[in-house]
């Protein structure tokens, strides 16, 4: 008998409706979503890309990549690099986006523009109830954002931040545990064997999941 395995090509992949596979539902194409990443809203979790990633031009260039299987609580929000203002001259204020002599005599605006870089977000990443993430910010996988804070630097994986502006607060796992998940990358993992190591990924006896995955092969290159 085949294995039921939720289809990461839904829109929404249960009864409930609250909750949508992103990458079905934004269309952007400077924004990349892994499979089974989702966003849980009430309200419009349809309306991700208009709502919750914030001034996107894709022709300002930069990109917003998210990985496999992250969990975006309700609020996540992306600002965009175009968001920013001039930090280079005595004063922010876009005069050219305003049109007449203002456009005419002030340096074309996008130019001026601080450029951040990328934002990207690991895979088993869950970003809590409210939170915001800068632009240029990298956030390693298996890291944890609290509700309500503000992500203006990068985020090692497999910590847990939080505040505003979101500070480290602790580590997930021991170092041996992090190498080992870091280097079985479970998200890539082909279904079914995903789905038969669900008793392991899920289980709160973190000594036995390090066996296993020491079982599994991974970790030989330990000292």
């Amino acid at each position: 008998m085949a294995l039921q395995i939720p289809d990461p090509n839904a829109v929404f992949p249960n009864a409930y409706k609250t909750s949508c596979f992103l990458k079905n539902v934004v269309q952007a194409p400077n924004v990349t979503i892994g499979d089974y990443t989702y966003y849980d809203d009430p309200q419009d979790p349809t309306g991700f890309e208009k709502n919750n990633i914030l001034f996107n031009y894709p022709e300002f260039g930069d990109r917003l990549t998210i990985g496999k299987f992250c969990c975006l609580a309700s609020g996540t929000t992306f600002v965009m690099g175009a968001a920013n203002h001039r930090l280079c001259s005595v004063t922010t204020y876009p005069f050219a986006v305003f049109g007449g002599a203002w456009e005419e005599n002030a340096p074309p605006h996008l130019d001026q523009l601080p450029r951040k870089g990328d934002t990207v977000v690991g895979n088993d990443v869950w970003l809590g109830r409210e939170s915001v993430v800068m632009p240029g910010v990298r956030i390693g996988d298996g890291a944890i954002v609290a509700a309500y804070s503000v992500v203006t630097k990068d985020v090692a994986p497999y910590t847990l931040v939080g505040g505003n502006p979101a500070r480290f607060l602790k580590n997930r796992f021991d170092p041996q545990l992090t190498q080992l998940l870091l280097e079985a990358k479970w998200w890539d993992w082909d279904p079914a064997a995903l789905a038969e190591a669900l008793p392991m990924l899920c289980s709160p006896n973190l000594e036995q999941v390090k066996a296993w995955l020491r079982d599994l092969g991974y970790g030989a290159a330990e000292i």
